[in-house]
């Protein structure tokens, strides 16, 4: 029996909270980004991209302007958050299972050979999502080679393929 869905995945909004705040450390400092163009450069619908930047501005990882000059921009605090912290900030607490919330959840904990499988599951995924931080993945991303439909697509935007042409042009000529 083939199954499409898992319980164990991130919500939309998580994803694409991911691809904002990569997007967004990827431009200068106090450089801003309007609604539009950063749905395009993330490929988030813009009526549902309003709501997780409104949950990233609540967690002060973005900050948000109106008018002429406005826009969102990336605080120092969102350019330093890790994976989890952005998920967290749209998701709440990440736990695999249930009884990894508290002690009281689950009344099984204590003698459930499972448990201690969860408990390790739960460990490595938030180590690896707090290792990884935003930061480093818009670094990483601005040093892709363009032409990769993924970093226009999901990180970047034609400054970002700009700037892999640029790298790509160099490196051949060199």
């Amino acid at each position: 029996m083939k199954r499409t869905n898992s319980s164990m995945q991130l919500t939309r909004a998580a994803d694409y909270a991911v691809r904002v705040m990569i997007h967004l450390a990827t431009l200068p400092v106090h450089e801003r980004e309007f609604l539009p163009a950063l749905a395009e450069s993330t490929g988030a619908p813009l009526s549902f991209l309003s709501k997780v930047l409104q949950a990233l501005s609540r967690a002060r990882l973005i900050t948000s302007q109106r008018g002429q000059s406005g826009g969102f921009a990336i605080l120092p605090r969102g350019r330093n958050a890790s994976m989890r912290d952005v998920i967290e900030a749209i998701d709440g607490p990440l736990r695999l299972n249930v009884c990894l919330i508290s002690a009281r959840a689950c009344g099984r904990s204590k003698w459930c050979p499972a448990h201690t499988v969860w408990v390790d599951a739960q460990r490595a995924m938030l180590d690896v999502l707090s290792g990884a931080l935003i930061g480093d993945l818009a670094l990483q991303a601005t040093r892709t080679v363009a032409g990769s439909a993924g970093l226009t697509k999901v990180c970047g935007d034609a400054r970002l393929a700009a700037l892999g042409r640029l790298t790509r042009d160099a490196f051949e000529a060199g």
